[in-house]
């Protein structure tokens, strides 16, 4: 952790509480997964080292939502919290929006576009990927798209 400032963050009713430090890469995911846990057309989430990374209070559920990766939800209230691959053991993404300060990090591209609700254009100038991005680390062939399986 190369910073003394934590982000805090946590579910709608409170019940699950995290903290983090250094999140990086921010972006938007359109895959249909991320549209169905969310109920939105797109969630933005943050990457950090699962190392800066700690539950504060609670104890979230998991849901494995793919082949390759699970999402932690707050059991009470149902908000998804973090999302989890297989293929990068060092790092998680968090839900941004339940930081308690959202505006503490800014997406940069936009992932899963090809799979984007039509009614909720993606026009703010960002990078855009039909799937995955390119460099994505770590990626293993056959996980090239989302699904329930």
């Amino acid at each position: 952790m190369s910073t003394d400032t934590r982000l805090a963050g946590g579910c709608a009713c409170g019940a699950v509480r995290y903290s983090l430090a250094d999140p990086y890469d921010t972006g938007w995911c359109h895959c249909r997964v991320c549209q169905r846990t969310s109920g939105a057309p797109a969630i933005a989430f943050t990457t950090a080292r699962r190392a800066d990374f700690r539950w504060e209070s609670g104890e979230p559920r998991i849901y494995r939502t793919t082949s390759f990766g699970q999402r932690r939800f707050c059991g009470a209230c149902g908000t998804t919290l973090t999302i989890e691959v297989d293929f990068q053991p060092d790092e998680l993404d968090v839900a941004a929006a339940t930081l308690d300060d959202p505006n503490a990090v800014r997406p940069g591209f936009h992932i899963f576009c090809a799979e984007a609700v039509a009614w909720a254009p993606i026009d703010d100038g960002l990078p855009r990927h039909d799937k995955f991005r390119p460099d994505t680390r770590g990626l293993p062939p056959g996980a090239t798209e989302p699904g329930v399986d």
